[in-house]
């Protein structure tokens, strides 16, 4: 039988792990092909160790024992030339491109003993300016063949309201996540308004705490145990302290199948509650 997704393919950001590992296998599973990318490297405001090229490596391999293709490569969001270089490699194997999940992110700042505005840039030029680069270099593509597709962009609760409840907890790491979060809100509302027309739908989605090694790890653990205000903001209404992975990767299949051929320009939340606090 085939799935929701046959015969389509995504472009996935942030693939090589955590929630971009998952939306790539659950969306091979659903018999699309899958273009993905991630960055492989440290980058220096960021405390905790992110992925590497053995972690993408992996993602190749789950997606390929579904039965789907995968075109995957080292590449920053923050590039945008290198993110057309890799897209073009991908449209050169499966043809075209209907969906674009914008997943990347870091959490900088956290964990360093005196962060820098370095930290807050970061942020920005990661999560929000890289979902323009990663958006813009995919357009092309979703217009050529003049079928529609969908656009996901990955934000957060973060990006509804602010995680830092006191003075103590400024860090331009959380100021510039928090920044980005919400800033991407302002594309997604500007990609829907501009791109439906073309029948490509955007909506962002808005998850709580997600088991990931963003969040577990020994860094991100340590800081929240010596900041209780920061991670009784981060609580959640429902009796979880975090969500799977996979729960977010059913809310990008929700809106990027047919089931969501009706929705843009949505704040999806996958919070658990966290909201509701």
């Amino acid at each position: 039988m085939a799935g929701r997704l046959a015969d389509k393919v995504a472009f996935i950001s942030g693939a090589a792990r955590g929630q971009g590992r998952a939306h790539a296998v659950r969306f091979a599973e659903e018999g699309a092909d899958i273009i993905a990318v991630d960055i492989c490297q440290q980058i220096d405001s960021v405390a905790y160790p992110m992925g590497c090229p053995e972690d993408l490596d992996e993602t190749v391999n789950l997606v390929q024992k579904t039965g789907r293709r995968i075109v995957a490569e080292q590449a920053d969001v923050r590039d945008f030339e290198r993110l057309q270089s890799v897209l073009a490699n991908g449209v050169n194997e499966f043809g075209r491109v209907d969906f674009v999940l914008a997943n990347a992110g870091v959490a900088p700042g956290i964990g360093h003993a005196e962060p820098t505005a370095h930290a807050y840039l970061d942020a920005v030029d990661v999560m929000l300016n890289g979902v323009y680069c990663t958006i813009e270099a995919a357009l092309p593509h979703l217009l050529e063949h003049g079928d529609g597709g969908a656009i996901v962009i990955t934000s957060s609760a973060a990006g509804l309201k602010s995680p830092v409840p006191e003075f103590g907890l400024r860090n331009p790491g959380l100021a510039g996540y928090t920044a980005a979060k919400h800033g991407v809100v302002g594309l997604m509302r500007y990609y829907a308004t501009t791109l439906a027309e073309k029948q490509i739908r955007v909506n962002s989605v808005h998850p709580t705490g997600v088991a990931t090694p963003m969040i577990n790890n020994e860094v991100v653990e340590e800081f929240t145990a010596k900041n209780p205000a920061l991670a009784a903001s981060l609580a959640n209404m429902l009796p979880v302290s975090v969500i799977d992975a996979e729960d977010v990767t059913e809310a990008m299949l929700y809106l990027c199948a047919r089931s969501g051929r009706y929705i843009t320009g949505t704040t999806l939340t996958v919070d658990a509650g966290n909201l509701l606090r």
